[in-house]
């Protein structure tokens, strides 16, 4: 039977914008990011799996962090302008690509209100926002009216890792240095989320995070103590996490299952910084080397629980 795959770890970048990431990238990979720039521009590049068939549809995100200035900026309202392009992206490719709204969860009340505003009125199926910022984690009341709008709402968080301080120090033993680094921003802000009682406050809440963040879903599985429901962790975690298969790791992704359940795990490729070229044939190796047999789990990893996380939202209340 042909899996439908969903590949829901996707960047872009509109020619409206100019991606700034190579005043980040160290000298050696110059060039990578070059041919990646290239890439996150290509709308062609972005749906041509889809249209091979290789692939079912990509879900999107344009994040902030590529076109931001040395500091980490960007101008005012540039949140706003990426979802309503992200929106007409949606649209120009109806099917084949779905959007998660990029959202500042560091500007408060603000923050919230695009969620609504991109939600209901753009249609957009999830938001995509930043692990940390400056010494805020996600769970941070600052970020509280971001998730507490996507819990109403009923449509998933994508918490995406950041280069923390540690990137620099880390950078100079190259990729695996750079992907630890950004992998603890990513695990620190699952720990924050379960640690820091938001997902007791939020029942509504789902997150997904990058298979980088697998050391925080370890560690939280093994030590974390009761729930003030009383509910066990692994409960907890099925209730409200998400990981993505980013780096393809048979080894990972078994603990991710076996911690998760095939029901919580996604699909994540993280194109184009990550293109290895056709999904298919990976996806395949992956779930087979991975010891993921039953017809079922298979499903649901390859696109099912995509495609369940990001229905046409509803309010929780309803």
């Amino acid at each position: 039977m042909t899996l439908d795959i969903v590949d829901f770890h996707n960047h872009h970048v509109p020619t409206a914008f100019t991606p700034t990431t190579l005043l980040h990238a160290p000298s050696n990979q110059q060039a990578r990011w070059e041919a990646i720039n290239t890439l996150l521009a290509d709308e062609d590049a972005l749906v041509a799996a889809t249209h091979a068939g290789d692939i079912s549809a990509r879900v999107v995100n344009i994040p902030t962090a590529l076109i931001a200035d040395q500091q980490g900026r960007v101008p005012p309202g540039t949140e706003q302008r990426i979802n309503d392009l992200l929106a007409d992206l949606v649209a120009r490719h109806s099917g084949r690509v779905i959007g998660l709204a990029s959202i500042d969860a560091y500007s408060g009340d603000a923050g919230g209100r695009e969620v609504e505003r991109a939600v209901q009125q753009l249609g957009l199926r999830g938001i995509f926002v930043d692990s940390a910022s400056g010494d805020d984690f996600i769970d941070a009341p600052i970020a509280r009216p971001t998730l507490a709008a996507a819990a109403e709402l009923g449509v998933p968080v994508f918490v995406h890792p950041i280069n923390p301080p540690l990137s620099r120090k880390l950078a100079t033993y190259g990729r695996v240095g750079t992907l630890y680094a950004r992998g603890t921003s990513n695990a620190a802000a699952l720990v924050a989320l379960i640690e820091g009682g938001v997902f007791d406050e939020l029942p509504g809440l789902k997150t997904v995070f990058t298979n980088l963040a697998i050391g925080g879903l370890l560690l939280s599985g093994a030590f974390a103590g009761p729930r003030p429901d009383g509910t066990d962790i692994t409960t907890l975690l099925r209730r409200h996490v998400h990981i993505d298969t980013m780096g393809f790791n048979p080894i990972l992704l078994r603990a991710a299952v076996a911690l998760l359940g095939a029901q919580n795990v996604l699909i994540g490729s993280d194109w184009p910084i990550v293109d290895t070229g056709p999904l298919r044939g990976r996806v395949e190796q992956l779930l087979s080397d991975a010891g993921v047999a039953e017809h079922t789990d298979r499903r649901a990893i390859a696109g099912g629980n995509a495609r369940r996380l990001l229905l046409t939202p509803e309010r929780a209340s309803a």
